[in-house]
């Protein structure tokens, strides 16, 4: 496996070493070895898969704060995505910044988004699979986001959501938590 980190510090494009031949192809894609070598430590506890039937289905941006916050590794096993991460990490040099990049299911790159990262991707293709493996383990009502619009963070989608449930599409305006001595 590759690792390239992105310009958002934790988030990192993880890049899958197929070994071809006649019948095709195999490549690891999580190898906690690996992942630690990288500097990355992560043991998944839940694998789950989000099937999404239309293309330019947009969910997200979702995030658990803390303390139930969640990293996650996410890859296209079917059809094609645009893929955020947001950072949303208070004191974090890039608080507000995204990166976004584009997965499928030939390629076998995946996203890996760190505890305090905003998540939400857009479908580029109709019956597209995307497979989170989240650690620690989801721990339902904690869950928060920020809308996928919102100008403080002025995401370049590539095209704009065709299908978003009514939560994703009426979060509020993102305010960020005071530091020491603010309001």
């Amino acid at each position: 496996m590759r690792f390239a980190p992105t310009m958002i510090a934790g988030v990192v494009v993880v890049e899958a070493d197929p070994v071809l031949d006649d019948r095709g192809a195999f490549a690891r894609l999580h190898c906690p070895a690996e992942f630690a070598d990288a500097g990355i430590d992560f043991a998944p506890a839940q694998t789950s898969l989000s099937r999404n039937t239309a293309a330019l289905t947009l969910r997200g941006m979702h995030y658990q704060p803390a303390p139930h916050g969640e990293t996650k590794l996410v890859r296209v096993v079917r059809g094609r995505i645009f893929d955020v991460a947001l950072d949303l990490r208070p004191g974090s040099a890039t608080l507000g910044r995204w990166t976004g990049v584009e997965l499928d299911a030939a390629g076998a790159r995946a996203l890996f988004i760190p505890e305090g990262v905003a998540h939400g991707f857009l479908t580029l293709e109709p019956d597209t699979d995307v497979l989170y493996q989240i650690a620690p383990m989801f721990e339902p009502g904690h869950g928060e986001g920020v809308r996928w619009n919102d100008p403080a963070f002025a995401i370049a989608w590539p095209a704009a959501p065709q299908v978003i449930s009514e939560r994703d599409a009426s979060y509020a305006d993102y305010r960020p938590e005071p530091g020491p001595g603010g309001r």
